[in-house]
């Protein structure tokens, strides 16, 4: 006797998950006209019975994705703006709806939700950056397909756009040493995204490698980024580092102005590199060299990442790294100490 075709089947044959088929053939919608045509035929081929809900054919299914993240990052208008501008555009690109909304620092503590989400009103969503582990995870509990940009973490299972972060700093710190510094100061808060505890990550990766011990006095793990902060670390220094690797612009930018402030020449006395390539590193004198962040690339490949999950929603989560790219600069320079 003939074995009956099933669902399964189909998916197993295209490569897909098997609710995608059944989206497909009930006629719902979060599959595209060309993978639903393609189902459709291979249905045909295999002898699948299904009723057809006869649905008018489509130049392009109206999807729609949300986008969120804290009013924090909207503020960053100089870093994560151009994530925004990326995703903007592509959605238009490709006829997806754009739903934007910030969330505020009431709705992060007490876990509301965008109307969008709670409603279900979006095929997808989009969270940029860090909020909150637990307000992740309930977006996430909504069933929604999301896809996370310049955030992880174990207890989130999401699909995400990263920086390889580690990689880059251990980069970063190689080009340091590479260049004759043997003390290196790191400075940043890594309690505050999980970026700069992998960017310290990498830094002390380097360090290990070259047989270069870790100084305790030259780490400034949790020095907020304010110039006072960083310009205190600095001066109470009995004995100033003379390679400098910081999270990001900002606390390059601080840091030079600090050193500068103390009588030292920048990269005559200390090299400084950051990271991101913002504004900051590049009107900063002299010129801070810096671990450049693809943002566009971001944004493009968050929202190509997300259509795939909508029609694959049961395929395993994926971390995406990017990695960054390092341009030279007056702000460091061979050390003439040792």
């Amino acid at each position: 006797m003939k074995r009956k075709i099933t669902m399964q089947d189909i998916a197993d044959k295209l490569g897909i998950s098997k609710n995608s088929v059944s989206q497909a053939l009930s006629g719902k919608s979060g599959v595209s006209e060309e993978t639903r045509q393609l189902i459709e035929q291979t249905a045909k081929e295999l002898g699948y019975v299904y009723k057809s809900k006869n649905i008018p054919p489509k130049k392009e299914r109206n999807i729609c994705i949300g986008l969120i993240a804290t009013d924090f990052a909207f503020s960053l208008k100089a870093f994560f703006g151009e994530i925004f501008l990326a995703i903007e555009e592509s959605c238009m690109k490709n006829g997806i709806t754009l739903n934007i909304q910030s969330v505020s620092q009431e709705a992060k503590e007490k876990l509301i939700l965008p109307d969008f989400i709670r409603e279900k009103k979006v095929d997808g969503i989009i969270i940029v950056s860090h909020i909150r582990t637990e307000y992740i995870k309930k977006v996430i509990a909504t069933g929604i397909p999301t896809v996370l940009i310049d955030h992880h973490h174990p207890l989130i299972d999401a699909d995400a756009i990263l920086t390889n972060n580690r990689f880059a700093a251990y980069m970063a710190t190689k080009y340091l040493i590479d260049l004759g510094h043997k003390e290196i100061a790191f400075v940043g808060n890594i309690d505050f995204s999980p970026s700069y505890y992998e960017r310290m990550e990498g830094y002390l990766l380097a360090l290990r490698e070259e047989n270069i011990t870790p100084q305790k006095n030259f780490m400034f793990m949790n020095v907020i980024e304010e110039n006072k902060a960083v310009d205190i670390c600095i001066q109470s220094l009995e004995r100033v580092p003379t390679g400098w690797l910081c999270v990001n612009d900002g606390y390059g930018f601080m840091v030079c102005t600090s050193l500068k402030n103390r009588g030292l020449k920048i990269p005559n006395d200390a090299s400084v590199i950051n990271f991101d390539n913002g504004q900051l590193s590049q009107i900063s004198q002299p010129q801070i060299t810096t671990m450049a962040i693809h943002l566009n690339l971001y944004g493009k490949k968050a929202v190509e990442q997300l259509l795939w999950r909508i029609n694959n929603p049961n395929e395993p989560k994926q971390e995406i790294l990017f990695p960054a790219t390092l341009i030279k600069r007056e702000s460091t320079g061979k050390c003439s100490k040792y």
